[in-house]
């Protein structure tokens, strides 16, 4: 079994009007959440064997500040294809992850998070899947256990095991 952990990108800033999207950073209360999420996530048992990240400057100051709290020692990359990527490209990511990683963590933006994680949560806790589906905010990780043992068959989705928000960390 394959485990996925889909995360939106910790709350960014919008003081800077002059940047890019693209070089948006993290703001004050993101830069808090993120390490809340990660121990949670770590606590859990939820430590990935890979990451693939945006490129963007807000996912990658989101996974600096998860790193040091999920321990372990991942692969990463972080990818242009996945800024604002669609659902589908993320799937075609996510094939392309190593073989030897057994949990993934797919660090990205929404609409296409939001979307990925309500189609792949299949079954599990369907409070949790109804939360998913009502809203996917910013630092939010659904973490899904595939059916397929193949990172290629992630598309058929599997069970939702949990859902962090880190509104109801703080």
């Amino acid at each position: 079994m394959r485990r996925l952990l889909l995360a939106r990108h910790a709350k960014s800033s919008w003081g800077d009007p002059s940047l890019a999207d693209h070089d948006r950073p993290l703001n004050k209360r993101g830069r808090r959440a993120a390490p809340l999420v990660a121990a949670t996530l770590a606590d859990r048992g939820f430590v990935p064997d890979a990451v693939q990240s945006s490129s963007a400057c807000r996912t990658r100051e989101t996974w600096e500040f998860m790193a040091p709290h999920l321990g372990g020692h991942p692969h990463v990359e972080f990818l242009s294809e996945l800024y604002l990527a669609s659902p589908r490209a993320v799937l075609r990511t996510i094939a392309t992850a190593p073989a030897s990683a057994h949990t993934l963590m797919v660090l990205g933006h929404n609409p296409s998070t939001h979307a990925l994680a309500a189609y792949l949560a299949r079954t599990g806790d369907q409070e949790k899947r109804d939360r998913i589906i009502r809203s996917f905010p910013t630092g939010a990780v659904a973490v899904v256990e595939l059916a397929g043992d193949d990172w290629s068959d992630a598309g058929t989705g599997g069970e939702l095991l949990d859902y962090v928000i880190p509104k109801m960390l703080c």
